[in-house]
This record gives C-alpha cells, structure tokens and sequence, in this order.
C-alpha cells in the first residue's frame, strides 16, 4: 500500500508540474502534453486538471464576489471614460487632422532641407576637388600658353611641375590619365619645336654671316684708323646685350649698325633655349654632336669660293665675310654657349677652314692679273686677319700667303711692266740722244744719273753716248720700285726683307723681263745692225746705273747701301748674248748677199792679179762696220769678227766645192788664191782690238792649205806627212781634193790640143796616180796613218 501510495504521490507531484508549466507557459504546451501521453496518464491528468479548473474557479467565484461593487463601480467609471475617451478621441482626430495639415508644409520643407544639405555636401566636395583640379588645370592652361608663345625652355618646366606635382593629387580623374600619356608627346613636341626654331635659326645665320662679317671688318678698319696698336691685341668682349634683329631679320628692326656689335645684330635665343631643353631632357649629347655636325657642313659651304671670285673684288669680299661672320658666331657661342662647343672643337674647326681658305686664295689669287685689284686683295686679306685675330684666331699661314702674293704681286708687275718695255722698244728708234740746249741737257741727267766725265764746255747740239730707252727705263725701274713697295705697306716685314724683295724683283725685271723683251726686239727684221749696236751700249749704260737704283732703293727703305742689285756686267749678258748672235747673223746676212755677187770664170786661164770686185766690198764692208764696234764691249767685237771672218772661209770653200761647178782651171784657182790673199790681209789687220795674233787666220788655213797643196802640187809631201800633226798639210781631207781634182781634170778636157803635149800627158798620169792615192787614204781612218 505504501508503494502505491508513493506511486500516487509522485504521480500527483508530476502531475503539479505539468499544471504549471502549462500555466507558467502561454504559447507552446507541445511538450507537456508529449509528455502526458508518453506515460499514459493522460485520464489521470485530465481529473487533476479538472480539479484545478474547479479550484480555479472557486477562486475567481470569491474574488469576484469580493470585489464586485468595485467593479460596477468600475463598470460605471469605465463608462463615462468612453464618452471622455470617444470625445478625446474626436478631439484627437480633429487635432491629428490639424497636424497632418500643419506638418505636409514642414515634411516638405524638411525634403526640401535634406536635399539642400546633399547638394551643399556635394558642393563642398565638388570645391574641394576642384581646389585639388584647379592647380593642374591652370598649369596646363599655363602650358599651352608657353608652347604658344614658343617659351619651350619655362614650359618644360611648367610640364615637370604639372607631372610631378598637381597631377599625384587628381590620379583618380581620368583626364588625369589623359594628361599623363599626353606628357610625353608635349616633350616631343616642344624638343622638335625648339629643334625647328634652331634649323630656322641655323638657316638665318648662314644667310646673315656675310653682314655679321661686313659690321665686324667694318670695325676693325675703324679701330685701326684710330689705334694701329689694336692689330695683334685681342679685344675684351663683355656678353652680348639682348639682340635687336630677330633670326637675321634685316627688315623687320632698323638698327643703326655703327652702334651694334656684331653679336648683337644676332638673336641667340634659340641655340640656348635648345640647349636648356636637351639638357633638362638628358639629350644633351645629342643635340651638341647635331649643332656641331651642322655648322661642320655650313663652315664648308662658306668656304665653298664664288665663280670667278678672281675676277671681282666684291667677290672676294662675299666671300671673307661670310667666313668671319661664320667665325664670329661661333666664338659668341664659344663664350656664351656653356660648352655647347669648346675650344678644342672650334680650334679644330678653324684649323680645317684656314687651310681651305688658304688654299683657295693661293689658286684665285694666281689666277689675278690686276696689280691693283691684287693690292686690294691684300688690304682684304690683312683686314681679315686682323679681325679674326682680334676673336683668337691663329693666322700666321694667312701672313705667310700674303708674302706669296707678294710674290705674284711682283710677277705681276712684271708683266705690265714688260709691255710698257715693249712700248718703249717698239716706238724707239735706237739712235742717240741729240739736245740743243742746256734746258735739254739738264732734263736728260735729271732722268738719267750719267757716270761719264763731261766736260763743263759743251757745244750744242750735243749727243749723249745712249739712245732715249736708257733714261725711259730707268725712270721705269723706279716706278716699279714704288710700285713693289705698295703692296710690302702694313706686313710689319723687316726693312732688311722689304729691301731683299725690291733687289730681288728688280734683278728679276732687268735680268728676265727687259731682256727677254730686248731679246725678242733683236728678231725684229727691221732692226738694222747698227740698232743692235746701240742697244748693246745701252745696256751697258743701265748696268751702271744699277750702282744709282741700289741707292734709291736703300733710300727709301731705310736699308744700308750695298753694290749692285747684281754683278753689273752678268746683268744683260744673256740679251747680249742674244744681240751679239743677231749682229753675227746680220753679218752673215750681209756678207752672204756679197758673196752671192761673184761671177769666177772658172776655165780662166791667167788670173786678173788683183782680188775680185765682191771680196773687195765685203771687205771694205766689214771695216767700216767694225769701226763702229769702237763702244761695244770687246768680247762682242771679237765674237763677231770671228764670225764674219769663219762665214767667208767657209762660204769661198762652199763656192770651190759646189756641185754648180763642174770644172775648174788653175787659173781661177790662182784668181781664188788672190782673193784669200786679201782676206788673210784683213784677218791680219786686227780689225778689232784684243784678238789674239793670227786668231782670225786660223779660220782660213783650211783654204790656204788646200789652195797652196794645188798651186804648188805638192803631192809628195802630202801624202809623206799624211795623219801627222806637224804635215804642212794637215787641214786638207782627202775628200776634199778629191772633188777639186776631178774638176781640175773635167777642166783640163775643154783643151782640144791639151793631149797632143807630152807634158800634159805627163801631168795627166800624174793627176790620175794622185786621184787614186787619195781615194785610197780616204778609206782609211786618219789615226791609222
């Protein structure tokens, strides 16, 4: 029983759990009653929540009859609160209504608010972002503007300071991109919009070098008319101020040249702002090998000579200036163009040019044949150098070409000067000078400086001993020394070398051109032989006077006084050399027109006794021409009494031996003997002084050999002392008597009655036994003899 009864009371005690739980729990009993039916107790649970309702409702029976009256009181409270409330209610309504009306106003006003804080929101973000924009816009804005503007060098800068700076701070706008892959094409373009305004530059200034060269030589001449001294010093140069003509630009500023130097006639702006840029952009390097290369190639079109330039001095002048303009430049840059080049490069530069330049002035100048022309060429050339020394240019080799023209210069002179010889020869006659009074004679020793002893008691008319060419050339020699000392002015040359230069062009004008002209007058057909006799004393006169031009040289420069511009007897010994043939020709000439005259009967039996009629003229020829060698030198004198004397032997054994004569008889061989009889006696009468004894007669002993040989017949001794140095015959060739006995023996066959004679027969055998000796020594060599 007592496990039933603590069965139950468990059973019981479960049972109040349950209770509670399903009082305790509003929403989810599902459990509970899972439970309930899982122990199968659920009838016993249904009592026992039975008997709870009832319990439950006992205790609701007994509250509400404890406090019922509270509750009508309440009921009736209740009540009048719902007509309050349905009134407070109405109100409400009402006042709600109201409200609604009122707040529709404030709800949209309040949208309105909201939205005006968003855009003001959104506009202090737009401000500030485009605080952030604004910077790179303006700089950009800034940048264009300087590309514009061609300020390439602030505007690469302005592009740094876009990229590096303003742009970080906008990377998220995409212009900003845009911008960014922009950055280095603006680079590009502004590197080839300075190389552009370079070439334009580059281009100007080779147009405008010749007027930089022009104004800078311009100067120089200025400044040596004021101050000489400023030849040789170099000229201290501040930086130029900023330049007035823009890229050479002549037309566009009027500027007065005399106030401008020549830098400043030039805007330099683009080779810097060239500079700048490659430097900033690290291509450096490059743009100095291509500023180097170009003006490489313009320095040798400058030194590219015009046409012709020999043939004007305005070419020359193009050209030196626009070398010196080109020179100038490049110092400019030299000194401004922080290394764009250096001295070395511009040294080397000028180096290659001056070789050029010398080189073309030594073929242009060679080709001048203006003396005056060639002496402004020379102003040209010492101006240049004077100008270009004063920028620091080496120019010793161009001193040294000025003393190589100088050396045409001369030859050139000596050209004009051998046609006024020429003129001077041409109109003069060669015949000595005559004046008739003293005014006359005074004018004649104040041309020409006369060694000679005169005599203070002169009778007129007077001749002088020379022809009027002697004191014509004289003076022209002195105007020739004064023409050679024209182009030695301002060569700061020694007075020992300007004197050298003057001896040595007037030895050369005496020696080469006045003899070569003398020598070419002595062709001349129509000069007779007694003109050629005058020249040769004339030029004995002017090589005295070579004593008088050695001291107006040593006058007028300064130098000391030598003897003679040359040994004064060698002076014209080749013109009288030339004079002394052309008399030895004239001569044979002469004597060959006489000769020509002879008419020798060659079958003569007896000879006339007495020299033929043309050897008698000759003769008499010959010794009043010689009478007229009394002033010639004496070597002249003997050279031509040799001649004559040799032509007239060999011209009598020409005429013995001519193939025109068949024949001959003794008799004319006697005539002929009488003949050189009379001229061995003028050989033997020195017709001119200093000849040696018997010199003359050494021309025909030939003839007198052979002509003694026949007459005499003397064969037995020729043919013993035949190949011996002491034969009396030792002149005869077999040869000779050979042809001389065969006419003998075709003019012994004209005697009908010649053969009927023993004697003659005799003497036949005999020619005929000699014929045959002499054929036999005429093949045998002399020195086997």
């Amino acid at each position: 029983m007592s496990a039933d009864n603590s069965t139950q009371i468990q059973q019981s005690s479960q049972h109040d759990l349950y209770l509670q739980e399903i009082e305790g729990i509003d929403d989810y009993w599902g459990p509970t009653f899972r439970a309930i039916y899982d122990t199968d107790e659920h009838q016993e649970f249904k009592e026992k929540l039975e008997n709870r309702i009832r319990t439950h409702d006992k205790d609701i029976e007994r509250l509400c009859n404890i406090y019922y009256q509270g509750f009508i009181d309440s009921v009736k409270e209740l009540l009048e609160v719902r007509s309050q409330a349905k009134k407070l209610n109405n109100e409400v309504i009402t006042l709600d209504t109201k409200l609604k009306s009122a707040a529709e106003n404030v709800v949209d006003k309040g949208k309105e608010l909201l939205q005006a804080r968003k855009v003001q929101s959104n506009i202090a973000v737009v401000v500030s972002q485009l605080n952030l924009c604004l910077p790179v816009l303006t700089t950009y804005a800034k940048l264009q503007r300087q590309i514009t503007d061609k300020r390439y060098y602030p505007a690469l800068k302005t592009l740094e300071e876009l990229e590096h700076l303003h742009l970080p701070h906008v990377a998220n706008y995409r212009f900003s991109l845009q911008m960014r892959e922009s950055i280095p094409k603006l680079r590009e373009s502004i590197e080839n919009a300075s190389m552009s305004d370079l070439k334009d530059f580059l281009e100007n200034i080779r147009k405008f070098s010749p007027k930089i060269g022009e104004v800078a030589m311009r100067h120089t001449n200025e400044q040596l008319a004021s101050d000489p001294t400023v030849i040789g010093r170099k000229k201290k140069r501040s930086a130029p101020q900023p330049p007035v003509a823009r890229n050479g630009d002549t037309n566009s500023n009027q500027y007065i040249e005399e106030d401008l130097s020549a830098q400043e006639m030039i805007d330099f702006s683009p080779v810097y702002r060239c500079l700048h840029i490659s430097t900033v952009l690290g291509s450096r390097a490059t743009f100095e090998s291509y500023y180097r290369t170009q003006r490489t190639k313009q320095a040798r079109l400058a030194l590219q000579p015009p046409t012709n330039m020999h043939e004007s001095l305005e070419c020359y002048r193009s050209y030196i200036h626009a070398i010196v303009g080109f020179f100038i430049v490049e110092d400019h840059v030299l000194n401004t163009g922080n290394g764009l080049i250096t001295r070395a490069v511009l040294d080397d530069m000028w180096t290659m040019a001056l070789s050029k330049i010398v080189t073309t002035l030594q073929t242009h100048s060679a080709y001048c044949t203006d003396a005056t022309l060639m002496l402004k060429i020379k102003d040209l050339i010492m101006l240049f150098s004077t100008t270009l020394r004063n920028y620091g240019y080496g120019v010793k080799p161009l001193w040294e070409l000025l003393l190589e023209i100088r050396e045409h210069y001369n030859e050139v002179l000596m050209q004009r000067w051998v046609q006024v010889f020429r003129e001077i020869l041409d109109q003069e006659s060669f015949l000595q000078i005559q004046v008739n009074s003293q005014v006359e004679y005074d004018e004649i020793l104040g041309s020409f400086p006369l060694e000679d002893d005169i005599s203070d008691d002169i009778t007129f008319p007077y001749r002088f001993p020379f022809s009027s060419m002697v004191p014509k050339v004289y003076r022209q020699v002195k105007e020739f020394i004064y023409a050679c000392l024209k182009f030695s002015e301002d060569l700061n040359l020694s007075q020992v070398e300007v004197d050298e230069m003057i001896r040595k062009s007037i030895n050369l004008l005496l020696t080469r051109s006045f003899s070569g002209c003398l020598s070419s007058i002595f062709r001349s057909p129509s000069l007779g032989l007694l003109q050629i006799i005058q020249i040769i004393v004339d030029t004995g006169y002017l090589e005295e006077a070579t004593v008088y031009l050695e001291q107006f040289v040593s006058n007028i420069t300064g130098g000391e006084s030598r003897v003679g511009v040359q040994g004064q007897p060698a002076m014209f010994r080749v013109a009288r050399e030339d004079a002394v043939r052309q008399i030895c020709e004239k001569l044979r000439h002469k004597l060959t027109e006489f000769i020509e005259l002879e008419s020798y009967d060659w079958l003569l039996v007896e000879p006339e006794g007495y020299a033929s009629s043309f050897v008698s003229d000759f003769i008499a020829f010959l010794q009043s021409t010689f009478q007229s060698f009394t002033n010639l030198p004496p070597e002249a004198a003997q050279v031509a009494c040799k001649s004559a004397c040799e032509h007239i032997a060999k011209s009598m054994q020409s005429i013995l031996l001519s193939e025109d004569v068949k024949q001959i008889s003794m008799g004319a061989l006697h005539q002929i003997n009488l003949d050189l009889l009379q001229c061995e006696l003028f050989a033997a009468s020195e017709p001119v002084s200093g000849l040696q004894q018997d010199e003359l007669l050494q021309y025909f002993a030939s003839m007198r050999q052979m002509l003694d040989l026949f007459i005499s017949w003397d064969w037995p001794t020729y043919f013993h002392d035949y190949g011996q140095e002491t034969s009396k015959y030792k002149q005869v060739d077999p040869d000779v008597a050979i042809i001389l006995l065969e006419k003998l023996r075709e003019g012994d066959k004209k005697t009908i009655f010649s053969n009927l004679k023993k004697s003659e027969r005799d003497k036949k055998k005999l020619l005929e036994t000699v014929l045959k000796q002499l054929r036999q020594l005429a093949q045998i060599p002399p020195n086997k003899n």
